[in-house]
């Protein structure tokens, strides 16, 4: 059998729902595509999109969580290709105060979220 699948979209856990939908608008330009409330108030699911994927990011608030979430060891990250001024986004991103680790022999470097999940920021291949 042959398996056709397609990625659609990756979860993150989050504390503060306004504050990560800002901040992804904010640092990667994405926008609210989607939202499902629990009609009970338990939880929130907010899928964030760009304009060029049909991949989401799908920030998941839970009513009752109401702790930081521990990351543990786990190296796992998002990794965003960005267009156009690569050397003005870092500058950006670090006036924004979120670059975490830069890596200047590779080309890239991390921003990390308000709940320090780590995101991977890179030129776009040409």
């Amino acid at each position: 059998m042959k398996i056709k699948a397609r990625f659609d979209h990756f979860n993150v856990n989050v504390t503060n729902l306004k504050r990560s939908i800002v901040f992804y608008q904010q640092a990667l330009g994405l926008h609210e595509d989607y939202r499902k409330e629990a009609e009970d108030g338990s939880f929130v699911l907010v899928y964030m999109a760009d304009d060029m994927t049909g991949f989401r990011l799908e920030l998941t608030w839970l009513r009752d969580h109401k702790e930081a979430y521990e990351l543990g060891e786990n190296e796992s990250h998002l990794c965003f290709r960005v267009e156009g001024g690569y050397d003005e986004m870092h500058r950006f991103h670090k006036e924004m105060g979120c670059v975490c680790f830069e890596n200047e022999v590779m080309g890239l470097y991390f921003i990390h979220d308000p709940d320090d999940y780590w995101i991977e920021i890179l030129p776009l291949k040409k």
